[in-house]
């Protein structure tokens, strides 16, 4: 059970990097250059991260029994360098998520300030979607940020000698974001940029509804004038 919620663990959290990168792809206004370099950093951070976590895990000592009041709880206890070579994985997935909302901050700012030069209309549409855009990314980030504190204050010898209920409750606050990360914060990232789009092309579709009725009504005043 343990090895089976750590590997879907990461197996959300690769397809939601894989969600990041396609979106970074999308401000950069799909250059392939920019698609590569963002490819090489993120392969050779998940295999870094692979390496550490599959060598972590095989010190992983075998469970021992909590008796918590009327309950029996199974806890797991680790041996070797689990506690640094977990550190660097999560050590390492800050560093990309920092990498990623740098560039991602860097072209938005960019955009904004090129979009000076452009009309009210199309600048603010272009803007519109880039803030859409940086929202619900700081947002991920943040989340992202307070769950690998969370994680890597877990890691203290302090906690590992302190009480068990004092652990378990740190674990279940941990797993409750996790989830919160996974499975709302993460398919934002894709619904938030199909809602836009959707707003924009009702908006567009109310327009193009108001300039073809403004038309007939242009053409039947002078029609009944003549006549």
């Amino acid at each position: 059970m343990y090895y089976a919620l750590n590997g879907t663990n990461s197996v959300v959290f690769t397809m939601l990097d894989i969600i990041m990168i396609a979106r970074l792809h999308a401000m950069y206004q799909r250059s392939r250059v920019m698609l590569i370099f963002f490819v090489i950093i993120f392969l050779a951070i998940m295999i870094a991260c692979a390496v550490f976590m599959v060598i972590g895990l095989k010190d992983t000592a075998g469970k021992e029994e909590l008796i918590l009041p009327g309950t029996y709880v199974c806890s797991y206890r680790y041996k070797g360098d689990f506690q640094f070579l977990f550190t660097m994985v999560w050590t390492l997935s800050i560093v990309w998520e920092v990498l990623a909302l740098c560039f991602a901050v860097w072209v938005a700012v960019k955009h904004f300030h090129s979009l000076r030069q452009f009309g009210p209309s199309t600048g603010s549409t272009i803007g519109d979607c880039f803030r859409v855009l940086i929202k619900y990314h700081v947002l991920f980030f943040a989340s992202f940020v307070c769950i690998c504190c969370i994680q890597l204050g877990s890691f203290s010898p302090e906690l590992f000698s302190s009480n068990a209920i004092g652990e378990l409750t740190l674990d279940g606050v941990l797993q409750i974001l996790l989830c919160i990360q996974m499975f709302i914060l993460g398919p934002r990232l894709i619904l938030s940029v199909r809602e836009h789009h959707a707003k924009l092309v009702a908006n567009s579709d109310a327009e193009i509804s108001m300039n073809s009725i403004a038309f007939q009504e242009a053409v039947h005043v002078p029609t009944s004038s003549t006549v």
